[in-house]
């Protein structure tokens, strides 16, 4: 019996380097730091792909979106978070909400948090709950040299 409800959890974390941009959720936040990555870095959206893949038992966005693929070197994630909603739809399923926690000592992301949500809930089709947060001075993420994202997705058979 397949459930009507699945629910997927997805994490990303990308060390920063000065230079470049930095995108999240499809969002520039910074023109003076940039994720170390192969495609744009965009944790968020790397976050929510895994969840999505993880809700379908789809695996992980690794194994779609190799980053030993040179098809996706500087790829913009957004295409990513697109495939991985269009193949929840081909298995009947839809995005009913997502929810997402940013951390990230640097650079702050309260004055983006409209925006990304925007961003996350037009790609997603559905609401995207948006928290950020610090490590506190803690680990990589607390001293400004990495960032991180959390994301839960839950999909709902389509009927």
């Amino acid at each position: 019996m397949t459930s009507p409800l699945r629910i997927g959890h997805g994490y990303d974390i990308h060390r920063l380097q000065p230079g470049g941009q930095l995108l999240v959720g499809g969002v520039v936040v910074s023109e003076t730091l940039s994720a170390v990555a192969h495609s744009d870095g965009d944790v968020a959206i790397h976050a929510l792909v895994d969840a999505i893949f993880g809700a379908l038992g789809a695996g992980d966005i690794g194994e779609h979106f190799a980053d030993t693929d040179p098809k996706w070197k500087n790829a913009a994630s957004d295409q990513f978070l697109t495939a991985a909603v269009a193949e929840a739809k081909a298995a009947g399923y839809a995005i009913a909400n997502a929810d997402l926690t940013l951390m990230a000592e640097r650079p702050k992301i309260k004055p983006f948090k409209a925006a990304i949500r925007q961003r996350l809930s037009e790609l997603c089709g559905a609401p995207v709950n948006l928290k950020a947060g610090t490590n506190e001075g803690f680990d990589a993420i607390g001293r400004g040299e990495a960032i991180a994202a959390h994301a839960v997705v839950l999909l709902v058979k389509e009927t």
